[in-house]
């Protein structure tokens, strides 16, 4: 079945990973056998080629480069300039994949159609020469240094933007950290309802998350949460939230961070074998939201695979991004129906897009 991945950081892994997306991804698992600076190395799930094995023909790809001040501890880039060019240096990434044929920007509904017609008409054997579709998405919105690095950044072709990351935020404040997004972040969100931005609520904490719904009044969606009912912590929504973006029409992503799938995860220490963590364990989490929701109509994948994790901390019986095709017999297996199950892989984050770019 064709899917859709609401959020991949393909040039996140190309430019500061040194990951070569268009190797195999056992080549490049055995050219970091002997890194350790991270603690996903040798442990990567993400290549062109097994996204298109995987049949995952279209996604969210992101640019993501944190601006922090003095008092921040995060890591991250010391000016919204310095963030803003890395942001650039990985467009420039996508531009290049794109010349090779490996990647195609979606921006519009019509660029849309004409790239889902291209996949669904093609043989099981032709897809492996297809390029993969990307609607490119800003996660962290620091590196918007003016309202006019916004629209010059609409004008490259972003279509989403999440207003934080992790901690505090320039526009809003985003997991682990409280508060509203201020008279920066209203100005951030009218000019991205002008432009037609999609707001991306993933890692905006509660507070924030709630301004923003009352300020913006463009398409939502959030590309990678799960439920705060599962496991609780303020990175994931709570049953209020979900109805909330339901109202809105959203689609919410489910991830597939191990630490976000379980409760009691601990970084660097837990197993996916030891705690449990399969595929049939983010199908929890999508059918909370469907029971919150009441329907199947607002939930799909947005993975997060190598989002700054690899094997150690995903499903354990997930090797590739191409194991995400078998969700959909999973959810199968809970009882769904086929036109539930064809919205959860594709259809829904599909429907919401030709809503937004009507």
């Amino acid at each position: 079945m064709f899917l859709f991945d609401a959020h991949l950081d393909l040039a996140m892994n190309a430019i500061e990973w040194n990951r070569d997306l268009s190797r195999p991804v056992e080549e490049i698992r055995a050219r970091e056998a002997h890194m350790h600076d991270r603690p996903d190395r040798r442990q990567g799930t993400v290549s062109f080629a097994e996204m298109r094995r995987g049949r995952i023909g279209l996604c969210v790809a992101t640019q993501i480069a944190r601006y922090v001040k003095r008092s921040n501890t995060l890591p991250g880039w010391h000016s919204p300039e310095q963030a803003w060019a890395m942001t650039q240096a990985q467009r420039a990434w996508y531009r290049e994949m794109e010349r090779r044929g490996e990647l195609v920007a979606v921006t519009s509904r019509d660029a849309l159609d004409i790239h889902l017609a291209r996949w669904f008409e093609a043989l099981d054997g032709s897809r492996d020469a297809l390029p993969i579709g990307y609607v490119l998405s800003l996660e962290g919105a620091d590196s918007i240094a003016t309202m006019a690095h916004l629209e010059r950044a609409y004008e490259h072709g972003l279509r989403a933007l999440g207003p934080a990351h992790y901690g505090p935020g320039t526009y809003a404040q985003g997991t682990d950290a409280a508060g509203g997004v201020g008279a920066k972040g209203r100005e951030l969100l009218a000019e991205m309802q002008r432009l037609g931005i999609i707001l991306d609520v993933t890692h905006l904490c509660d507070d924030s998350f709630w301004e923003a719904l009352d300020a913006f009044h463009g398409p939502v969606w959030a590309s990678h949460s799960n439920c705060r009912a599962l496991v609780p912590h303020n990175r994931q929504f709570s049953d209020d939230q979900i109805r909330a973006l339901v109202a809105r029409d959203a689609v919410i992503g489910v991830a597939l961070d191990a630490w976000m799938l379980v409760p009691d995860w601990r970084r660097g220490q837990s197993t996916p074998e030891a705690a449990g963590v399969t595929l049939s364990t983010v199908v929890d989490h999508i059918d909370r939201i469907c029971q919150v929701a009441g329907d199947a109509m607002h939930v799909g994948i947005g993975s997060d695979l190598d989002g700054g994790f690899g094997r150690e901390q995903t499903a354990a019986d997930l090797s590739t991004i191409a194991d995400l095709g078998r969700l959909p017999a999973l959810i199968a297996a809970r009882g769904y129906s086929p036109a539930d199950i064809t919205g959860i892989a594709h259809g829904n984050f599909v429907a919401f897009l030709r809503r937004a770019w009507r």
